[in-house]
This record gives C-alpha cells, structure tokens and sequence, in this order.
C-alpha cells in the first residue's frame, strides 16, 4: 500500500536532477510490488523532527514485523567500499571518496527509532496489559544504487554487500528481509517467534508517520499553500458535473477522473492508500480520491473496486456500476 509518493521538487544540478530520478525510480519498484498490498506500507520521500534534529527518509517500509529504511543513490560508474567502510567511486575515470550512505541511513534509523519509541503510546495499544513496544521489531536498512552502477564486491565487506542492492533487485532483497510468506501459514509457523503488528496497529503506525511529515519549502507547487498527506486523501472532492447527453433512462458508460488540485485528466497513476484508491497526478504530484458521489442518482453512498487493471464506481442506494476512467 503506498501512503506517500515521492515529492518532485525545483532541482536544477545535474546531481540533483539525477538523484530525483533515482529515487523515483525506486519508488516505481515499490508501486509495482506492493501499491495492492495491505500488510505492506511505502511512505516515500519522509521527512520529520524529533527532539530538535530533522532528517529526511527516502524510501520507508513498515510490514508486519517491522521497519527497512532505504536511501537512494544515483551512483554511476564503479563503487568501492574497503575494510573500514569508506566510501570511494569513479566519476570520467577519477576517483574521489563520498559519504557512506549506509552511515546516513543508520543515523535516520536512530532518530526515527526514537520518535517512534517516544509516541507508542499513542501509536500502539497494551497486550495482556504490557505496553507495546518499537525497539523489539526487526529493524533493517538499504543502500540502492543505480542499476547501471559497476559494484566491486570483492573487497566489501560482507555486512556491507548485503545491504548495498541495485535498483532492479530491490524487490528481491525486501521479500528476503521480510520473510512475509502466506498470511495463513504464518499464523501457525511455531518456529517464527517474531512480535508481529496486527492490521490496526500497521494502520495506526501509517496514520502516525504521514501526521508528522513536513513538507519541503521548495515543492513544484511553492505558490499554492501545503497540505498535509492525510488531508490529501480525505478532503471531499466536489459533485462531478456530467454532461446529459444520454437519455434518461440509459446508464451513463463511465465516469471521468481528473486531478481536483490542477485539473489534470490524463497524467495520473491510480493507487491504494489507507482511505481506499486514488490517483495521483504527475502534473502536481497531488492526490485525488476515485469515490465520488453517483453520476446518476447524485448519492454519495458509493464504493470503488478494482478487477484486474479495471476500477468501477458502485453506487449502493440506485446499483448503477459506471467505469472509471
């Protein structure tokens, strides 16, 4: 389920415009493997504060049995880590130290750890009495670096191989660290003593992270005010206004979506968030509800649902089923 898109924001450094598109890159990954997974929460481009430093998560995963933070690298040409875990690449056949990503994800994972930690009682409920707890769950963190990268293996440390992927196997790597397996089959498992969230309490965490995400102060959108990532999804989107071209009693073949921030009606990708499905507009990188009130009876007693790649506004007071598209 993805909870947050990546925010696009006024890049103009070849380096900057090339981290961009590697971050949106990974969060591609991820829409395509779990936007229809419940059990499986993507917040992407997440940044918060928390007793007076900030710090902005690429990439964040919350499943059952805890968190993966991943950071996002555009890294082209050769990588090189040595014994002590320092970073070297090459850039036009030169070579120059950077930073360890691996150290600026472990840095994000303390903090965010400690945010968590400090609201859990308002974030999870007490079993058999005992509060629940943050620190207790599986805890793990990624490095993905460009697909094209060229990763010298053989003199990294293995601690650090095993948390440097490529972008194309992300995927791969998330399923390995998870272990989720079938839903049933884990209920009875005796042998995974792993503590678990329930779907509440995924619920809650979710709810919880989108609250405490603060906008950048340089979006696309800078003259427009920000709005929240919860506020997105839950803001009623106004009546849609159909042309009567049919005859009364004919059904109206389908009902059009566009973007309520911009207008956009073409340039949109559909998606599940934790208020059901939605599109999120390329134009404005903002989020639009698919319910809508029924186009024939005006009733907003409505459902949508999605058969394969097909989404149908069901309206339950008169039974019309138009398409959305």
């Amino acid at each position: 389920m993805i909870l947050k898109t990546k925010t696009l924001q006024n890049v103009q450094s070849p380096q900057a415009v090339a981290g961009q598109k590697q971050e949106q890159n990974v969060a591609f990954f991820l829409r395509r493997a779990f936007k229809d997974n419940p059990e499986i929460l993507v917040i992407n481009d997440f940044k918060f504060t928390f007793n007076g430093e900030t710090a902005q998560i690429d990439h964040l995963i919350v499943y059952p049995y805890g968190f993966v933070l991943i950071e996002s690298k555009s890294i082209k040409g050769n990588v090189k880590v040595n014994k002590q875990g320092e970073w070297t690449r090459s850039f036009n056949q030169k070579w120059s130290g950077i930073p360890s990503p691996i150290k600026q994800v472990e840095l994000q994972q303390i903090l965010f750890k400690e945010l968590l930690n400090h609201h859990k009682i308002e974030i999870l409920g007490k079993m058999f009495g005992i509060q629940q707890g943050i620190k207790g769950r599986c805890w793990d963190h990624l490095c993905v670096v460009s697909s094209d990268a060229v990763i010298d293996r053989n003199s990294m440390p293995k601690v650090v191989s095993e948390q440097l992927v490529k972008s194309e196997f992300l995927v791969d790597k998330l399923h390995t660290i998870m272990k989720l397996g079938n839903k049933l089959l884990r209920k009875v498992n005796v042998y995974d003593t792993r503590p678990y969230f329930n779907q509440q309490e995924l619920d809650s965490i979710g709810h919880f992270i989108l609250s405490q995400h603060i906008d950048s102060s340089n979006l696309i959108d800078s003259r427009k005010q920000a709005v929240s990532p919860t506020a997105e999804l839950v803001t009623p989107i106004a009546k849609p206004q159909v042309q009567n071209v049919y005859q009364e009693a004919q059904p109206i073949p389908h009902v059009k979506l566009s973007c309520k921030h911009c207008g956009e009606s073409t340039n949109y990708t559909p998606m599940y968030g934790k208020f059901g499905y939605y599109i999120n507009c390329i134009q404005c990188s903002k989020n639009t509800p698919m319910k809508q009130a029924c186009p024939m009876c005006h009733s907003k007693n409505t459902k949508v649902q999605k058969r394969k790649d097909t989404y149908t506004l069901n309206c339950q007071d008169c039974s019309h089923s138009p398409q959305i598209v």
